[in-house]
């Protein structure tokens, strides 16, 4: 999901001199990012974690920034940020909503955090693979989906915090055709943000 995350401060001074900075930051799960920054003198582009370009009415500066930079001229405006979204997976038995034995056992670890978050909202989404009809695929991914919201109500967590959907067979994790039976596509996607 959020594979970057763009670290943008403008500064106004008094008078008038305006300058901005950007620093690209190293992703959570260590995937590549970029940013390309355009205005009217032509685009910049930012590709390596703590690449930086200051920004001034008539010049620009590209250089390379650092943790240790980003964290004297960013560190309480990063404190406060959210906790960045986690997305979790779990399957099921073919045709039903039975979870498989590992995803029963990663409930626990879903529940922790979100009882974990201050404000967390919580998207349940259902899927199923391509067997049966479109129809009965849409109600058994949102009974899926609805079971584990049940599941995560039950545990303790509040249901107005949480949001329950079924997309059938529309998005598969594995294309298939029609008819197959893909262990991978019958799951339940579960966003905490």
């Amino acid at each position: 999901m959020n594979k970057v995350l763009l670290l943008g401060i403008v500064a106004a001074f008094l008078g008038a001199c305006a300058s901005e900075r950007v620093v690209l930051l190293p992703s959570g799960d260590g995937a590549p990012g970029a940013v390309v920054i355009r205005d009217k003198t032509g685009e910049i582009r930012l590709d390596q974690p703590y690449a930086a370009a200051r920004r001034t009415l008539d010049s620009h500066r590209v250089y390379q920034s650092s943790p240790q930079e980003v964290a004297e001229r960013y560190g309480q405006a990063l404190a406060v940020q959210p906790p960045r979204p986690s997305a979790y997976v779990l399957y099921f038995e073919t045709g039903g909503d039975l979870l498989t034995a590992e995803s029963q056992g990663a409930l626990k670890v879903i529940r922790k955090e979100i009882a974990e978050r201050p404000a967390s909202e919580v998207l349940v989404i259902g899927h199923t693979d391509r067997v049966g009809s479109m129809d009965g695929n849409d109600r058994l991914s949102l009974k899926r989906a609805e079971l584990i919201r049940g599941v995560l109500i039950e545990s303790g967590v509040d249901a107005g915090k949480l949001e329950a959907i079924g997309r059938g067979e529309r998005d598969p994790l594995v294309p298939t055709a029609d008819e197959v039976d893909e262990p991978r596509n019958r799951r339940v996607e579960i966003n905490v943000r």
